[in-house]
């Protein structure tokens, strides 16, 4: 049996009837960038997050740069991030001149805490970045609290975690501003990049806009240095029509999870991801210290795997230049040495999941 790590054909050709007539309403409107569509997803993806404000971008990272732009996050600010995330969360720091300030996850849930945002802080922080690794929510009603308290701006990347929530409260909605990746991937994907920002402030958002447009907010008139970073017409109209079927999807990617963690469960050697409310699960990760065993094993067998991520940011060349040596961040160090994703996508099939358990187990006999 051929089990590949991503099969996207469920969420995509399922759905190809209304995803061409998307298409075809962008073509014979004649707009393609900023229009009706784009401000029709805006709409949407606010409302279903419970945000006043969405801004569409061209992707998650310039999200990321935008809300740190609007913040005035810049050269001398401090910005604490995860020591283990994509680097995309450190780059956006990097880009507008402020300096990265790691802290490390509870090696239970991947994600940082308050109390370790809190032992960060110095009077240089500005703002710190929570990620919703995997598609696990953060403990953001404690998070909020403790940076209320401490004066500090709270970004959420949200990036895997489209639909996760905290007793009812979806992430991407707790931040002062917050930043999402629409990258195909994702459990919420786009066809193409494209990314969103949200936030309750009406003037960040208007900044937001801005931003996106070169800074300009009349055609030839600038006003700040911005960006060229607006989320499309076609994006915006196929997001649009695969929004109606994110809850469904994460619904089916929740029972792949679940026989996981009922048919893996008792393997002494792999430690399987702990179970939280309102996880979206968009990674399955394990974490096991024979991985490339196992990742050889099943690869043999048909079996796809990968591996988020295999150099924590902090060892990875483009950071060099900031002195961290191997040892300095150890919980991120060593997820990234055992970390391994299992499969797991809507339309994966009751038979291939029970075949890659049948397999991992298999293995460890």
């Amino acid at each position: 049996m051929e089990v590949p790590y991503l099969d996207l054909s469920y969420v995509n050709l399922n759905h190809k009837a209304a995803l061409l007539e998307a298409v075809e309403r962008v073509i014979d409107s004649g707009w393609t960038i900023l229009s009706k569509e784009v401000v029709e997803f805006e709409k949407r993806w606010a409302s279903y997050v419970g945000t006043r404000h969405a801004i569409g971008v061209a992707n998650g990272l310039d999200a990321m740069i935008i809300a740190l732009e609007v913040l005035g996050v810049g050269p001398g600010d401090e910005v604490i991030v995860p020591s283990n995330t994509y680097i995309a969360t450190w780059l956006a720091v990097s880009r507008v001149g402020a300096k990265v300030i790691p802290v490390e996850p509870d090696i239970a849930s991947f994600n940082i805490s308050a109390n370790a945002i809190h032992k960060a802080i110095s009077p240089k922080t500005k703002a710190a970045i929570v990620v919703h690794l995997y598609g696990r929510p953060c403990p953001m009603y404690e998070i909020m609290e403790m940076a209320e308290s401490s004066g500090i701006y709270i970004i959420e990347d949200n990036a895997q975690a489209q639909g996760a929530h905290l007793d009812g409260q979806m992430t991407g909605s707790f931040g002062h501003i917050n930043a999402t990746s629409f990258y195909p991937g994702k459990n919420f994907g786009a066809l193409g990049d494209a990314g969103i920002i949200t936030t309750n402030n009406e003037e960040w958002a208007d900044q937001c806009k801005v931003y996106r447009n070169y800074g300009s907010q009349k055609k030839y008139e600038n006003e700040l240095l911005g960006y060229n970073s607006r989320l499309d017409e076609v994006q915006a109209a196929m997001l649009s029509v695969k929004l109606e079927f994110l809850k469904e999807n994460n619904v089916l990617r929740t029972h792949i999870a679940n026989t996981y963690n009922e048919q893996l469960a008792g393997i002494d050697k792999v430690l399987l991801p702990s179970v939280s409310q309102g996880n979206v699960w968009h990674i399955y990760p394990i974490l096991l210290e024979d991985r490339a065993a196992l990742i050889n094993y099943l690869k043999e067998n048909g079996i796809g795997t990968l591996i988020h991520y295999p150099i924590p940011a902090h060892l990875q060349k483009a950071y060099a230049h900031l002195g961290y040596q191997l040892g300095d961040f150890p919980i991120a160090e060593k997820i990234a040495a055992e970390v391994l994703s299992l499969p797991i996508y809507p339309g994966m099939s009751r038979e291939q999941v029970f075949y890659v358990c049948e397999k991992i187990k298999d293995f460890y006999k």
